[in-house]
């Protein structure tokens, strides 16, 4: 089960909002009767930057009937707007095709082991008895599967003849619902945030990435390493960005991307960080969002936001407004920066408390 997706395909979808925002459902019928509607709520708020650099996606039937996967894309410099857009269409594609290719190639090695028993400790049986994998097994295939998707992607967009790369990017946070299961691939600076409620029965908000910047220790340690140099310009002194060795450019304010071949060579990498997490009953949803958003929002705010939305579908707008009007109050001689957001919810009962 999974999507047939082609990046045709991808935009007939997205014409339900603007060109920023894709829906697919699996074509042979996967995602069950949920709606796009019932599942997740999607928004993209163009800023005043020029062009919408943001890109956002919801895929339903992804890797089997009830999977979902969702994500965000922020672009960035002279092509981000395409970067974006071009990655939100053949990223899902191709991580769903690596996944597929890891569980062949599995297949295909225990076939040929007499002494592989579906008994074997690696995997477990549901209540109807069918066998899937252990939890730790699963967030090793989805990382194995992400790590390479992403490095294709990375690859694919080298290629583009119309597309100048050099200094132009995205960020994407991921999340995969496998029933239970939560995977969450992060890279860059956008950021997904899980809402559940505490032990004391208040709403928690924990975030579920980090934010991948260039004065993380680890992160500065690898660009250096590679000869780029980090360092925060004299009118913006708490944002620490990325210099090639020689020259003052780009000034990239993240530490991985996809696309920037020019600072693939000086520690900018586009390897993920891939996380997993076992869905609870005390988990309700979980915000993917751009940096517009959380440059001016609090994780606790953006929570808050999506629980006070009457009705769930207006959540990614709600926050998405929340922040242009933050924006306009906070910053009020910058630009506003797009702000996009994907809300999936977790359980239907949650979703209909919203």
């Amino acid at each position: 089960m999974g999507i047939c997706a082609s990046s045709e395909h991808l935009g007939q979808q997205g014409q339900d909002a603007d060109e920023s925002i894709v829906y697919v459902m699996d074509e042979e019928g996967g995602g069950g009767a949920s709606s796009p509607r019932k599942v997740a709520s999607l928004f993209s708020q163009k800023g005043k930057k020029g062009p919408n650099q943001d890109a956002v996606i919801l895929c339903q039937g992804f890797g089997m009937e009830d999977g979902v996967f969702c994500g965000v894309f922020d672009g960035h410099g002279r092509c981000g707007h395409l970067v974006s857009k071009l990655v939100r269409d053949y990223l899902p594609f191709m991580v769903l095709s690596h996944r597929n290719a890891l569980l062949l190639a599995d297949a295909e090695a225990n076939a040929d082991d007499p002494v592989f028993s579906d008994a074997s400790p690696s995997s477990s049986a549901d209540s109807s008895g069918n066998s899937s994998p252990h939890p730790s097994q699963m967030l090793e295939e989805w990382t194995e599967a992400c790590t390479n998707a992403f490095k294709a992607m990375d690859n694919e967009l080298k290629l583009q003849a119309n597309m100048d790369c050099a200094f132009s990017g995205t960020t994407a946070v991921c999340a995969i619902k496998q029933g239970k299961d939560l995977i969450i691939a992060n890279l860059g600076d956008s950021r997904a945030v899980l809402a559940t409620m505490s032990g004391a029965c208040y709403l928690k908000a924990v975030q579920l990435t980090t934010d991948q910047k260039p004065g993380l220790p680890e992160e500065a340690e690898r660009i250096k390493r590679c000869e780029g140099r980090v360092f925060a310009l004299r009118e913006e002194p708490g944002v620490m960005r990325v210099w090639l060795p020689g020259e003052n450019l780009p000034g990239l304010a993240m530490a991985r991307a996809l696309g920037d071949s020019r600072l693939k060579h000086h520690g900018v990498i586009s390897t993920p960080q891939v996380t997993g997490h076992r869905i609870s009953e005390a988990d309700l949803f979980i915000i993917l969002a751009t940096d517009g958003v959380w440059d001016v929002l609090s994780n606790e705010e953006v929570v808050s936001i999506v629980c006070a939305t009457p009705r769930k579908q207006h959540a990614s707008k709600a926050v998405a407004e929340a922040a242009v009007q933050r924006w306009k109050t906070k910053y009020p001689s910058s630009r506003v920066d797009d702000c996009s957001a994907v809300c999936l919810f977790l359980h239907d009962a949650a979703a209909r408390k919203i």
